[in-house]
């Protein structure tokens, strides 16, 4: 049996985890429905600011190692 490399699993991993969070946005979409459900804009805007924020913070975990070191 063939060993999985580091980047195989990356991208295997990281493709059933990108499906699964744009799963669950979809779903959440469904939210939308002003007939099934009642919300305000503020609630709105809080869940998505708290959506913008978590993929700010991840994405920074991505690029952190791309930042040049400082030197004299």
């Amino acid at each position: 049996m063939e060993q999985e490399g580091r980047h195989e699993r990356f991208k295997r991993i990281a493709s059933k985890r990108t499906n699964d969070i744009l799963e669950k946005i979809r779903i959440l979409g469904n939210c939308a429905n002003k007939s099934s459900y009642e919300y305000t804009e503020e609630e709105v805007n809080k869940i998505f600011n708290e959506i913008e924020k978590q993929l700010k913070f991840t994405k920074t975990k991505f690029l952190a190692g791309k930042r040049e070191r400082f030197k004299l």
